[in-house]
């Protein structure tokens, strides 16, 4: 096969105006903020941008686990691409089956029927409809958590400016304080029999947001006494990124179902699945045509995802996001309250999910366009906007990780003294 080269070179002024012309001008103006850089290449941790700088990739939003371009995802993809990347969805297609069987060999226990879709949202969505159709009519989530933004994910995420302009949203949706389980338990007593309760593990658009110790396992208890409906929202802290297989796994708990996306597609294709019992999953077993999409389990995603769980598996990678945010943490945490104790809140995370808390949202910002001008690209949280987030991949090397920190320790110093030529009460 012959592949023709496209030879034209795209520069940043020209994509900067097709941004403004076709796509967000919002975007294009946060694009200049970062000195409308345009990232061409990415290979392990590492992205390149046009004019040849390199940055280390701890943002992504959780998508790079296993890193960029990993080995075995891209073998198992190109092979799939080679001979069958999208097939008709009426015969029986194999790529769709083995894929299903990797992901519900690293479920927790009971949980064994798979739907895949393209983004998590698609995925809240299955697990909001499986609820619908099992009788549980209100749903229940949790303040400061993000469940995406399509109409019944929207309805669930807590946050008025992502709600505001789409209103009326799903009826009979409610947001109860995150780690409160008294609260859960007024609600559930009030609707027993009729109540799906969504939350996260640990809420990473909210800021990197860890519950009491036993809230999650409190959470299934009532959810069970109650004759609820418990989805887990696993879409950012899943796939290993918390130093588990999956949050459920921190405290023994089994969902009705539990959503899976962002790193299961290797971080080289877009798949997500809601993963659930065979109770939960009764009605789609009834009726195959009851909830479908036309991307759903397409043999190009299905490769990714078998060889992304393979290259988790073979790479212990799991174990090796549990050993390397146990080094992280504390050293990000020394070095805020050196440089920036007066301007940082708090430091806290899990495993590779970690937040460092500004004392407003404009030092966030700050931060994240200082840490860019020493190499490294972290993210701001979606529902917490104070916080910047690092999810860097599991495949980390220790010249990586003292590159992340060293590039931290400069922009936290740069930071200071940004903020002190900010004038009073918000950022230039």
């Amino acid at each position: 096969m012959t592949v023709t080269q496209d030879i034209r070179v795209d520069t940043e002024e020209e994509i900067l105006g097709l941004y403004r012309a076709h796509l967000s001008k919002g975007r294009a103006t946060l694009a200049e903020l970062f000195g409308s850089h345009m990232e061409v290449a990415s290979s392990g941790n590492w992205l390149t941008t046009s004019d040849g700088e390199r940055f280390l990739n701890a943002g992504g939003y959780g998508v790079f686990i296993m890193g960029a371009r990993h080995p075995i995802v891209m073998e198992a993809v190109q092979r799939q691409l080679n001979t069958h990347p999208v097939a008709t969805r009426i015969l029986l297609e194999p790529t769709v089956a083995r894929a299903a069987e990797a992901l519900v060999s690293v479920m927790p226990p009971g949980l064994d029927r798979v739907h895949f879709a393209l983004s998590g949202a698609e995925a809240v969505e299955t697990g909001l409809k499986l609820a619908r159709a099992g009788g549980r009519k209100r749903t229940v989530s949790m303040g400061g958590g993000y469940h995406g933004k399509t109409l019944g994910a929207l309805s669930a995420t807590a946050k008025e400016v992502y709600q505001k302009p789409f209103r009326p949203l799903i009826p009979d949706v409610s947001h109860l304080p995150f780690g409160d389980a008294d609260a859960l338990e007024a609600e559930l007593r009030a609707h027993p029999g009729e109540i799906c309760v969504i939350l996260e593990p640990v809420q990473g658009e909210g800021g990197v947001i860890i519950p009491p110790r036993g809230y999650l396992k409190r959470v299934e208890e009532l959810v069970r006494e109650y004759d609820g409906f418990l989805i887990l929202d696993e879409v950012q802290s899943g796939m290993g990124r918390l130093g588990e297989w999956w949050g459920a796994d921190t405290e023994g708990v089994v969902p009705d179902v539990l959503l899976a996306g962002k790193a299961l597609g290797g971080g080289v294709v877009p798949v997500s699945a809601a993963i659930a019992t065979r109770t939960a999953f009764r009605p789609f077993d009834k009726d195959p045509y009851v909830h479908t999409a036309t991307f759903s389990g397409q043999p190009l995603l299905m490769a990714a995802v078998q060889g992304a769980i393979r290259a988790m598996k073979e790479e212990r990678l799991v174990t090796k996001a549990m050993d390397l945010g146990a080094q992280l943490l504390p050293r990000i945490g020394e070095i805020a309250r050196r440089n920036i104790g007066h301007l940082v809140k708090d430091v806290r995370g899990r495993g590779l999910l970690i937040g460092v808390e500004l004392a407003e949202p404009g030092l966030a910002g700050e931060l994240l366009i200082e840490l860019f001008n020493h190499g490294v690209v972290a993210n701001h949280s979606m529902n917490g906007s104070s916080v910047v987030r690092f999810t860097p991949p599991a495949t980390l090397t220790e010249l990586d990780v003292e590159f992340l920190l060293n590039s931290f320790d400069k922009a936290t110093l740069d930071l200071v003294a940004r903020s002190a030529r900010m004038p009073e009460g918000g950022s230039n």
